[in-house]
């Protein structure tokens, strides 16, 4: 059911922090919920300004500063059955009446229910103030607020209970610049050390301890500047002009800095904001005010990856600790200077507190911001979470993850690491993952050209014996650990990546498939030998597909053959508790009763489909809730007769994918609309439906984050999450083809995905 929601807010056009905060939450919002949810805008006028026009998607616009006005205002909404929630952003400084007495007297006839963020909580109110935040929290169905310092000071000082308040942080956007010099160069900064901040210029900003630091840090540093971002404060700017502003170009000229200080005197566009953010080595947060919860600009820093150096205000402390930036007192030039000399003759430790400043602000994103928003509003209207729409199926990150000779296996954060070389398991499923796009979507030259390499790579790593090395330097050398580690699985990979390539051939050149036909033909001879169940379980995968290109013969003996083994293998470990293969659920897990259910549909036997279905079953026990999907963890694996709950954390991409591998083969095969169901939502997974509510792939990358520990996610984007979760977005190409209508049972329907 499509849901309205009226957002109570300053908003472009007008220029002031809260209205570009309300203007990115709804974009984000927007973008991630399209088709499930409306939203509208109530712009909030300004005092003595006329009232902005009228259009989408701003449907209202309030006086607060008319106390009629407003009660007319929430009349209006009580009578539009259309809204269903309605949010609204609260500072002092936007509603009328004594400490925004006039959003309390609307709030108080509003018959929908509401959500209030407060963007500044005073730690030390006085009784009318406390009066007014307490009424307000009590009438709320929810209070965000964006530090844990708001949070709690809003328990203790004004007895709002915590259950009722969320901490849902400022969000932040996410931009990657690869080639630095070159922006530097647009801006006409080329060669320079480049200091900045930004923001409606106002005397709180105190942008003058910035520039009577740069006086000794050009002593060290000439060609070091300091850009001065922003016009000046519409309020301020109507009540005193440009005074501040000129006071600050005086100092400038005072100190014959006019040739390192540059103002830039604009409301900036999103895009020229985060060019600057991201050509900065340090950003100067100078505030006055140690009392400020929150700051849009200083987040927004953080997450463009610059080192901060910031005075110690309310978020600055809870954000620049462990390294992620430096703290300096309010008003000291001089504090300022010797911390921004450190950094600037230090390189590793700026490149450092980038780094950390990235991963404190990835989980902020605006688009966990909308899905953290997304549940809330589903918890008030008790329904069913809905999840973002379907992120499109890029390849950015599989092709910056592939050189020239093949995939490699790791990166740092987004950039791939060439110390640790390539795997021949990684290419095996780029290789698959690369067929299923051709297959989904659309063969591609840019596609082939990928499968190309990842073939080439599996016939390098190929032995005269037929059977496959795993471990390959960056030198092209192979190496000592493919004597150190046992290789079976990784060659069970490579037999299903070129199964699976002779039965999707179609988009692949024919000379090209004679050569995966001849390495396939090649495995035969040590297939047999195999013990591992996995890797049994990986051939059979690979003997299934090529039984498409190829039925009968050899193939299918040894399929047959494999498959009795992987069934001995369940006899003699299962029991009326324990219904799998081995003593413990490690990795990979979903590729066993997966492969005896393909064993089953090529040859009948039904206590193989019996076991099959007994095993996915109990996995599925093991992993899913009604509402989400929990996977095994790393950390400890999951063993027979464990006493202890499964440890949070330790999930990684792979279970997800292999396991939404295995029910689209259940469901292909049996036709169950149960296995669909898993399918979804084993993908939400990666779209927040986790313990830790953020998103698992990477908006911005179209790459997939390394694990989901326990308090984080790691921030690596390696091969094998990646790719995984490629082949899992593919997947749900199929889910759409077989979309249909399940009956609500017991208000424990899971997790909906919207779709476009």
């Amino acid at each position: 059911m499509k849901r309205t929601l009226l957002f109570v807010t300053s908003y472009p056009p007008r220029e002031c922090g809260i209205a570009t905060f309300a203007q990115d939450l709804v974009n984000a919002m927007n973008k991630n919920f399209a088709g499930n949810l409306q939203i509208e805008i109530a712009a909030l006028e300004e005092a003595g300004n006329a009232a902005n026009v009228i259009q989408p998607p701003v449907s209202y616009t309030v006086n607060p500063f008319d106390i009629d006005n407003c009660i007319d205002f929430a009349q209006q909404i009580n009578e539009n059955d259309n809204i269903d929630l309605v949010c609204f952003e609260h500072e002092f400084g936007l509603y009328g009446g004594e400490y925004g007495h006039n959003l309390l007297a609307m709030l108080s006839l509003l018959d929908k229910p509401f959500i209030v963020r407060f963007h500044t909580v005073l730690p030390y109110p006085d009784l009318k103030c406390m009066k007014v935040v307490s009424l307000i929290s009590e009438l709320a169905a929810k209070v965000i607020v964006m530090t844990r310092s708001s949070a709690e000071l809003l328990c203790r000082v004004y007895r709002v209970p915590s259950d009722k308040i969320a901490h849902v942080p400022h969000g932040t956007h996410a931009h990657i610049v690869e080639d630095i010099p070159s922006l530097k160069k647009q801006y006409q900064l080329e060669g320079k050390m480049v200091l900045s901040t930004f923001g409606l210029l106002s005397e709180n900003k105190g942008i003058e301890t910035g520039i009577r630091a740069m006086k000794e840090i050009v002593k060290q540093y000439p060609d070091a500047i300091y850009l001065v971002l922003g016009k000046t404060h519409p309020v301020v700017c109507a009540r005193e002009g440009e005074a501040y502003r000129n006071s600050l170009e005086l100092l400038v000229k005072e100190l014959n800095l006019e040739n390192n200080v540059r103002f830039v005197n604009a409301y900036l566009s999103l895009k020229t904001l985060l060019d600057y953010l991201s050509l900065t080595d340090i950003y100067l947060f100078t505030s006055k005010d140690p009392h400020q919860a929150v700051s849009g600009t200083f987040v927004y820093a953080m997450s463009a990856g610059c080192a901060v150096i910031s005075t110690s205000f309310v978020q600055a402390t809870e954000m620049l600790e462990d390294g992620a930036g430096c703290l300096v007192d309010f008003n000291n030039p001089e504090q300022l200077a010797s911390a921004a000399l450190q950094l600037l003759g230090n390189p590793e430790l700026r490149q450092q507190m980038s780094q950390s400043a990235i991963e404190k602000t990835r989980s902020s994103i605006w688009e966990n911001v909308a899905l953290t928003h997304m549940s809330i509003i589903s918890e008030i209207l008790a329904e069913d979470k809905i999840l973002p729409n379907l992120p499109p199926p890029y390849l950015d990150h599989i092709d910056r993850m592939t050189d020239e000779f093949g995939m490699l296996q790791f990166s740092k954060h987004d950039v791939p690491d060439p110390e640790y070389g390539y795997t021949l398991d990684d290419n095996a499923r780029a290789l698959i993952a690369m067929c299923m796009y051709s297959t989904e979507l659309r063969p591609t030259t840019f596609v082939n050209s990928l499968c190309r390499k990842y073939i080439d790579f599996i016939g390098y790593c190929q032995k005269p014996s037929g059977k496959f090395q795993n471990y390959v330097d960056i030198q092209g050398q192979f190496s000592p650990m493919n004597g150190e580690v046992n290789l079976e699985d990784s060659n069970g990979r490579a037999v299903w990546a070129l199964g699976y390539t002779m039965a999707y051939h179609q988009h692949l050149p024919f000379e090209t498939v004679q050569e995966v036909l001849s390495r396939f033909r090649q495995c035969f001879h040590w297939i047999p030998e195999v013990h591992s169940p996995r890797a049994i379980a990986f051939i059979i995968k690979g003997l299934y597909y090529f039984l498409q290109y190829k039925p009968g013969g050899r193939a299918a003996e040894l399929l047959k053959n494999l498959a009795s083994k992987l069934y001995s293998y369940y006899q003699g470990e299962a029991d009326d508790a324990w219904h799998w293969y081995e003593s413990s659920l490690t990795y990979g897990n979903a590729v066993l009763p997966e492969a005896m259910m393909m064993a089953y549909h090529v040859t009948g036997v039904d206590a193989w489909r019996k076991t099959a279905e007994d095993s996915l079953t109990f996995l599925c026990s093991k992993t899913f809730t009604d509402s989400h999907m929990k996977v095994i963890s790393n950390k400890t694996w999951y063993h027979r007769d464990t006493q202890q709950p499964p440890e949070e954390g330790g999930e990684q991409s792979i279970e997800v994918a292999y396991t939404m591998l295995a029910l689209n083969t259940f469901y292909n095969i049996t036709k169950n609309n149960s296995y669909l169901e898993k399918m979804r939502l084993a993908f939400s997974w990666y779209l927040g439906n986790n313990h830790l509510k953020q998103l698992v792939c990477n908006p911005l990358t179209y790459g997939c984050y390394d694990g989901l520990e326990k308090n984080n996610i790691n921030q690596n984007q390696g091969a094998e999450s990646t790719v995984c979760y490629l082949i899992a977005r593919l997947l749900m190409e199929q889910w759409n083809k077989h979309k249909y209508v399940t009956t609500r049972q017991k208000n424990l329907e899971p997790a909906r995905l919207g779709f476009n």
